[in-house]
């Protein structure tokens, strides 16, 4: 049996805690929450003609608002990190009628649906 550390006195220097290694962020922690509101405020707030968050638009507003440059490969894990995933909108016809729709469900497809035999 191996004994890696009998834990009396103090840790070995090996195995004290240490900070991953890597590039620092470049948004500080009151950055990261103030672009966090900003994108639950939506983009139409942030100036955008739509609500619709694209990566170039996330990377525009950071620009403008912390004067921080990220390459659109970067976004995703950016915003991930503070909690948000992709969403694809749902794409319906704008002429949509949804009271049309359940009525057709609940009266006249259950006249026309094949029954089965007996």
């Amino acid at each position: 049996m191996y004994q890696w550390h009998r834990g009396r006195g103090k840790k070995p220097r090996s195995i004290e805690a240490r900070p991953a290694p890597g590039r620092p962020r470049r948004l500080s922690d009151a950055q990261e929450r103030k672009l966090r509101k900003l994108l639950v405020t939506g983009a139409q707030a942030a100036g955008f003609a739509n609500d619709l968050w694209t990566c170039r638009r996330v990377r525009e507003l950071i620009r403008k608002e912390c004067g921080v440059s990220y390459h659109l490969n970067h976004l995703p894990k950016l915003l991930r990190r503070l909690g948000f995933s992709p969403q694809r909108p749902i794409r319906r016809a704008v002429e949509r009628d949804e009271r049309a729709i359940q009525r057709w469900r609940t009266r006249e497809w259950p006249l026309i649906k094949k029954k089965p035999r007996k």
